[in-house]
């Protein structure tokens, strides 16, 4: 049943799991005392600047290098044994492509790398970047996601044949049933624009070659350093002992530093290739340019209901543009095959048609960005469960709670064959309707505005898939498998302990809540515990910090080897103190047994100090290494309901936001105040992607978004107090019963305040189905819907085919 304490885990200790422990990362953040990338100095250093192609497709006929600046300038032709990066997933009718980590006889988008110089400084490389003059024949280019499947579009590589890296069709259920009893039948086309994810600190990396270890030293800001070595080794041709990734601080990552990025390769090439520490920091616009983009979905899809609103079958076309290349590790097509699976969301449906198409365009390639499909995936299903609802005469949020999967069906396997293992989703929306006072609104909404302002309200749900398992990774194709995570736990002879962690925290907390994890299982204060993440040589091998897989993998993984490493302590404990070790206790620091007790300290010195005081047969040490994997191949579902109040000017456009709630479960809490920060930065993401955030394309494949000044992103006046329930409950299938949510936040913004817009502008007949909503896009929106007549007008506002 689903626990409801609003405050989070009922086994809630001072420190432990569920306690409300500050972050210690903040301390040295608040000070100015972090270490980025960007400040690590070392003597000799060289700065790069990239030569980046200034048209979107095009054939390399020459790179021009003033004379003066030939050894300071280099492209593909001096790093004859660098390898293109190529990612291939075992997906059937994948197409093959290589991606040059500097481009050789074609660029296929605006901003890749054709060559880069080096200088002392960063404003002298750029002075000699500027000074090489590439000459490149124009090919046309592709940027329309749905023209390029089309026949007699431009290819972006003629060996293909078409613009398709891969179409994929499946179907389940009887949709043909689904056609023929449906009452009511929505169709609609749904668009989210390109973004970026522009973490606050953007790409940077550092390579120094270290003569007395023989190894290449790599400091980069990377969410899966393990991973990143073995793309990058491959590439180089180098051996991975030879290769040291460390992260340091690292200012956001969202996915996009997930990717094995050509300047990166190159920064390390170049190391190699002079052995001179070389560095490459990215400015804003290289950034907006050419680090991967996201998000850009177009879908068409077509509903069947009956006469109450539920939903019989679901009919869908999703086209994802990908861009250039595909990206290493995971390629593009875990976005559209992330959307497919979760279209039907967190509801109940019978019959489902999904075919995709993942689309090669001469834009930067696409990738991970918080969320990862989902945020279109709910956008389609909640602004079509709201299409449903107006065209049956109900409140959208009824008919969402009746066609939700109930709290007695679970564990309920969903017509995707995604395992959704605990919760209670009618109750989440049931709770966000409350926190917006719903019945307020609606007699706002009756009242009207002085100043003419209209009201709406919308609602968006979800379920996120969470530290996903082998088995699902294995079903996507993607050529690493990241199933599972790994810790090692390490006390030292004075009692205190370390932990060494395969993922990277880039502003989640999670040194603060492994802490409170060992805090759980040894009873040991946080302040003793030192967690080290992001250097490969020190970490176990592990996958990294992504897919909200973090705190319940690696979580998990600490508990695994804190239970280990107890086992041993209360081995060495009992023979110390003559007991049995069944009889001892941990509390505080200490071992208590039946007539004494031992400090930490005194058993990490008998382990590491005093060999003759084990007992008999047993290895000195206390040093623990495990891996841990969840007991579900789909991960485990965190869900959510998000409630939007918003205020649409109709005479500008301008899109206000009033009020915002949000109530979620992701099982037991480990830090409510992290989980709280999480969910809060998300959805101010969220309300990026729409209302603010668009990289447009021009015909000639120009990105026209390339500085913070034509790229608008939410601050802190855009964000409205945001009210957040907690429900808890937890999962089986994981340690503590946690799951994770780091995406959760970013997921139903966008559908919920789409679906807020609607509702106030309902009366006009006007809707928007496209991201961003800009003042631009709603004014167009309502000058169509005035411009209709009646019966157009209705169509527009209803959109349905009633039987």
């Amino acid at each position: 049943m689903t626990d409801k304490d609003t405050s989070g885990s009922s086994a809630a200790t001072e420190k432990g799991v569920g306690a409300r422990l500050r972050r210690r990362e903040d301390w040295r953040h608040l000070r100015g005392r972090g270490q980025f990338v960007g400040d690590i100095r070392v003597p000799g250093m060289l700065e790069v600047a990239f030569v980046r192609s200034s048209s979107a497709h095009g054939i390399v006929r020459d790179i021009v290098v003033p004379d003066e600046y030939r050894d300071q300038v280099f492209t593909a032709r001096d790093f004859p044994g660098v390898k293109p990066i190529v990612a291939v997933p075992k997906v059937d009718g994948f197409k093959y492509s290589e991606h040059p980590a500097l481009a050789t006889d074609r660029v296929r988008f605006a901003g890749e790398p054709v060559a880069m110089a080096i200088a002392p400084t960063r404003a002298m490389a750029e002075d000699i970047a500027d000074s090489v003059f590439v000459d490149i024949e124009e090919l046309p280019a592709v940027v329309d996601t749905v023209a390029a499947t089309l026949p007699g579009a431009p290819l972006i590589r003629e060996e293909w044949g078409d613009n398709v890296y891969v179409a994929r069709d499946a179907e389940f259920g009887d949709l043909a049933a689904a056609r023929r009893e449906a009452a009511v039948v929505i169709e609609r086309e749904y668009r989210m624009n390109r973004q970026s994810a522009v973490p606050l600190e953007g790409r940077a990396i550092l390579a120094v070659w270290d003569d007395r270890l023989d190894e290449l030293c790599v400091y980069t800001g990377s969410q899966s350093p393990h991973q990143t070595r073995v793309g990058m080794a491959q590439v180089l041709g180098i051996e991975e002992r030879r290769l040291r990734l460390i992260s340091p601080d690292m200012g956001g990552g969202f996915g996009a530093k997930r990717v094995l990025y050509p300047e990166e390769l190159m920064v390390a090439a170049l190391a190699l290739k002079l052995r001179r520490p070389v560095r490459w920091l990215d400015d804003k616009r290289e950034h907006l340019l050419s680090a991967i983009h996201c998000r850009e979905h177009h879908h068409k899809v077509k509903a069947y209901a009956d006469a109450r609103g539920r939903i019989l079958g679901l009919d869908v076309e999703v086209y994802v543009d990908a861009g250039a290349y595909s990206h290493w590790p995971n390629s593009p097509f875990m976005e559209t095959g992330m959307v497919a699976k979760n279209i039907p969301g967190p509801y109940d449906v019978p019959s489902y048609r999904c075919r995709s198409y993942t689309v090669a365009t001469n834009k930067s390639p696409i990738g991970a960005y918080r969320g990862v499909a989902r945020p279109a995936a709910c956008f389609t299903i909640e602004r079509t469960i709201d299409e449903i609802a107006h065209a049956v005469g109900r409140e959208p949020w009824e008919v969402r709670v009746e066609n939700m999967v109930p709290e007695h069906a679970m564990p309920y396997r969903s017509i995707t064959n995604l395992v959704f293992d605990t919760g209670n989703y009618g109750e989440s929306v049931w709770r966000a309707a409350g926190l917006i006072e719903l019945a307020g609104v609606r007699a706002r909404q009756k009242q009207g505005e002085a100043d003419g302002r209209l009201i709406g309200v919308g609602f968006a749900a979800f379920t996120e898939q969470t530290a996903h398992g082998c088995g699902e990774w294995v079903s996507r194709g993607t050529p690493v498998i990241p199933g599972y995570e790994s810790a090692t736990a390490r006390m030292m002879p004075d009692g205190s302990l370390m932990l060494m962690v395969g993922i990277v925290s880039h502003g989640q907390g999670l040194e603060t809540a492994l802490s409170q994890v060992a805090h759980q299982e040894l009873s040991i204060d946080p302040v003793h515990v030192s967690v080290r993440h992001g250097d490969t040589q020190v970490s176990p091998f592990g996958m990294g910090t992504f897919a909200s897989r973090s705190m319940v993998m690696s979580g998990g993984a600490v508990a695994k080897a804190c239970r280990l490493l107890r086992a041993k302590m209360a081995a060495i404990a009992a023979y110390a103190m003559k007991c049995e070790a069944e009889a001892l206790r941990f509390e505080e620091g200490r071992v208590h047994g039946p007539e004494g007790s031992m400090g930490f300290d005194e058993i990490g010195r008998i382990a590491h100090l005093r060999q003759e005081a084990l007992p008999p047969g047993m290895e000195p040490l206390l040093d623990v290494t495990t891996t841990y994997e969840p007991q579900v191949d789909t991960g485990v579902f965190t869900y959510a309901t998000h409630a939007a109040v918003v205020a649409v000017d109709p005479d500008t456009g301008k899109v206000d936001l009033l009020d915002y709630a949000c109530v979620e479960d992701c099982g037991t809490v480990v830090n409510p105040m992290i989980v709280d920060g999480q969910i809060i930065g998300g959805i101010v993401q969220g309300i990026g992607t729409a209302l603010y955030e668009e990289i447009p394309y021009d015909e000639n494949g120009q990105p026209l978004a390339t500085t913070l000044g034509d790229y608008l992103m939410p601050g802190a006046p855009e964000a409205p107090p945001i009210r957040i329930g907690h429900m808890v409950t937890p999962t089986p299938h994981t340690e503590y019963g946690m799951k994770g949510m780091g995406e959760g936040g970013a997921i139903p913004p966008p559908a919920a305040i789409a679906n807020a817009v609607r509702d106030a502008l309902r009366g006009l007949g006007a809707e928007l189905n496209e991201t961003p909503m800009t003042p631009q896009r709603v004014r167009a929106a309502i000058v169509a819907a005035a411009a209709g007549t009646p019966r157009a007008a209705r169509a527009r506002r209803e959109g349905e085919v009633v039987r």
